[in-house]
Parts: structure tokens; C-alpha cells; sequence
């Protein structure tokens, strides 16, 4: 085995998924580079791969830049390294970005086994438009910074998708339902799972269906793009604005229209400047 880095992809749930390559290059590897050394452990043993002559080198983010040095150090003298996320492909939303790309500055091998990919899964499940999409990642776990989010990301014509935790759902759905309005969404959860299934509707709907059902599990949320009706059909924000002003301060209209619709403060606190003045 050619001494450098492999990002290997792991099961997502199922640990069938595993692809032949990726069991050859864990089973062969002396160094492996991951998230939690228990996680990687179980896997290993589920495979029936021994570990106890392998090392493993925790990598988060925080220690990613620190620890990217000690691994190209070990590539570059013929160690061979997997690098694996607790789950799915590394680097989506998880570290090893840092070190892919100091080992592409100091000329390392680089070696690439796709694998499960739990944004791609949910996109196939979904029933959205997958000719274009953004993933954006974890979402913000405070309410203004998730509406600020969605505001930033709502008039981008592809399909969103955003990992969540089944304990924030419903405040994301209730945000969502602000700023996405009918605009249709969807929920895949435990993918690969004995549980696995995938929830579509507006936000509205989702919200009454999580109402019911208890939400658990790891979930991939998907916003459609606007229809061409709801791209024409966007908030007038300055009209709103101005009728805000006749009534009421600077102040308190750009709290109210903030409030309600998760739009820019810093924006509208300047438009609502510019119509004062004029």
C-alpha cells in the first residue's frame, strides 16, 4: 500500500455499505486518522479487522491544523494513513479539509474511496429538484442566526440541504416557515436505518407531522428552489417598511420587520434611514 492519506467513507448506518476498497484500506492502513477512536474501533471490529498493531490519531477541529502537521510528518517518511469521519465521507461537514489541503501544499499522496454520503442519500430520497443544490451544512442552533441563514440562502435557485438535530427541528421548521413560506421542503432521517424514512411537505406540514411523532434520529433537511410564482411573489420589504414608518420610529419599525421576517437588521435599519431623509 502506497504511503500517504486515503479518505475512506464508512457506513452511515448500515455497515453493509461498506465498499470492498474501503475495507482493504482500513485493513491495511497503520494509521487511523478520526473523530473518536471508540467509533472507529467498533467499526474496525465489525468488520472483522484487527486494530490493536494500528494507531489512531483523534482529529477535530479545533486540533486539525495541530495534528495535520504529526500526519504529513508520518506520510512523508512511508506511513500509510485512512482517514475516516464517525460517519459518511470526511470533510463534509467534518474535519480533515486542513489537512487535505497542507498535504496538496507538501506534495503528499492523496487517495479518494467514495463511499456514503448522507446529504447525497437524502437528496435522492427527497423528491426535490436535484439538478442543482447547495449544502450548507450544520444550522445554526440560535434563532436569529438561523433566520439570518435562511434569509442569506432563500432566493438562491437550487435545492438547500442543511444537516439538523431531531431536539432543533421544529424551531428550524418554525424559522423556515418565516422565511421559506409554502415553498416545499423535506425531512430524511435515520438513513440506512432499520427506522429510515423521508418526510415531505411545507414547513407547515412538517410541523404537524412532528407534533405526532416524536422527531429522533440524525436528519438532512432539503428546501426546494422558489417556484417562479414565489420568486414573483417575494416581500416588498421596502414597502412594508414605509408603511411601518408612518406609524412608528426608525427604531421600532426595523425591530418589527427583523422580528418577523429574519431580514438583514443592518439593511433595513439603513433604508429605513434613507426614507427619513427623504
Amino acid at each position: 500500500m502506497k504511503n500517504g492519506i486515503y479518505i475512506v467513507a464508512t457506513p452511515i448506518g448500515n455497515v453493509s455499505d461498506i465498499s470492498k476498497r474501503a475495507r482493504e484500506v482500513l485493513q491495511e492502513a497503520e494509521i487511523i486518522a478520526c473523530e473518536d477512536s471508540r467509533v472507529a474501533k467498533k467499526l474496525l471490529s465489525l468488520l472483522g479487522i484487527p486494530y490493536s498493531s494500528k494507531s489512531f490519531f483523534k482529529l477535530e477541529d479545533h486540533t486539525e491544523a495541530q495534528e495535520a502537521n504529526k500526519l504529513i510528518e508520518l506520510a512523508a517518511t512511508g506511513k500509510s494513513i485512512a482517514l475516516t469521519s464517525d460517519a459518511g465521507s470526511p470533510l463534509i461537514s467534518d474535519p480533515g479539509y486542513k489537512l487535505i489541503k497542507q498535504c496538496r501544499k507538501e506534495g503528499i499522496y492523496i487517495c479518494v474511496i467514495p463511499g456514503p454520503c448522507a446529504l447525497i442519500c437524502a437528496l435522492q430520497l427527497s423528491g426535490l429538484p436535484t439538478n442543482s443544490f447547495m449544502f450548507s451544512g450544520f444550522i445554526p442552533n440560535k434563532d436569529k442566526a438561523r433566520g439570518d441563514l435562511f434569509n442569506k440562502l432563500k432566493d438562491i435557485d437550487a435545492t438547500l440541504i442543511f444537516y439538523e438535530t431531531a431536539n432543533r427541528i421544529t424551531k428550524t421548521l418554525q424559522k423556515a416557515a418565516e422565511v421559506f413560506g409554502a415553498r416545499e421542503m423535506a425531512v430524511a432521517r435515520e438513513i440506512t436505518k432499520v427506522y429510515e424514512e423521508c418526510i415531505q411537505g411545507t414547513a407547515e406540514e412538517l410541523l404537524e407531522h412532528f407534533s405526532k411523532h416524536e422527531p429522533r434520529g440524525e436528519m438532512v433537511f432539503m428546501i426546494a428552489p422558489p417556484t417562479e410564482e414565489q420568486q414573483n411573489q417575494a416581500i416588498d420589504i421596502e414597502t412594508l417598511l414605509r408603511n411601518e414608518l408612518k406609524n412608528t420610529s426608525v427604531k421600532s419599525a426595523v425591530k418589527n420587520l427583523t422580528e418577523k421576517y429574519a431580514v438583514n437588521k443592518k439593511d433595513i435599519y439603513q433604508l429605513a434611514i434613507k426614507i427619513k431623509d427623504e
